[in-house]
């Protein structure tokens, strides 16, 4: 078939690699909403976010609903969520946030990585320096007049509102706030009608630590390590 269709097939293989661990994800945190508040999205504003990143990644409405549907069962576990800080070779600090129904797993899986890529496991709370807890929003800027909307989201508790390119090359419009104004950002939002591609609380570096491209191909092997993971929701670093 020639170079040309084995490096497309890769790319297919890897991009459907990539969704399935999304959708891992959000179907975690689907549960992890209904189990805090319920199965009813008008009255649970967790599992209302976490049905609009479903949508923005394409997540069947099908998995959607077997997710809600799973959790809605009593005899269905939960998950813990637990957050891991250390640091990968060469000085990068890496923050692991994770879901899980087996900490004993989860802890001996996150350290092993770390062991096996030359990096160490730190104590909670000991990248709290490097760093903060943001409220996040993305969403097509289209015919929005951002500089008007950036005055009418003040009061929501807007920190910073710019536009970034998205993975397809259009822009996205991103939205920052306090980790605590989350719920007020996302009522103003729904209440002007701007349909939100991703919703997310995330950990933003307040200083970086800048590395050759043969050490961030260092710390990129843990990275993707930990990513893999089923357990991991997310993962952070201060990698410039």
């Amino acid at each position: 078939m020639g170079r040309a269709f084995e490096f497309r097939k890769e790319r297919k293989f890897k991009r459907w690699a990539k969704m399935a661990v999304q959708f891992t994800r959000l179907g975690k945190e689907i549960v992890m909403a209904v189990k805090a508040g319920g199965p009813n999205p008008e009255a649970n504003s967790r599992l209302r976010t976490a049905m609009q990143n479903a949508k923005a990644v394409n997540m069947p409405k099908d998995r959607v609903e077997a997710a809600i549907k799973r959790a809605s069962n009593k005899d269905e576990s939960n998950y813990e969520e637990l957050v891991y800080e250390g640091y990968a070779p060469h000085g990068v600090a890496v923050l692991v946030e994770t879901a899980t129904d087996n900490t004993n797993r989860t802890v001996a899986n996150v350290r092993s990585y770390f062991n096996k890529c030359d990096g160490t496991l730190g104590k909670t709370g000991s990248l709290d320096f490097i760093f903060n807890r943001k409220s996040v929003f993305r969403f097509e800027p289209g015919e929005w007049d951002l500089e008007e909307l950036e005055f009418e989201l003040i009061d929501a508790g807007l920190e910073d509102l710019y536009v970034e390119e998205g993975e397809e090359g259009k822009d996205v419009a991103v939205i920052h706030t306090a980790f605590e104004d989350f719920g007020k950002m996302q009522k103003m939002l729904e209440e002007k009608g701007i349909e939100v591609l991703s919703a997310k609380l995330e950990r933003i570096a307040l200083s970086t630590t800048e590395v050759s491209e043969a050490q961030a191909a260092d710390v990129l092997k843990l990275i993707d390590k930990l990513e893999e993971d089923d357990d991991v929701q997310a993962v952070y670093h201060n990698m410039g």
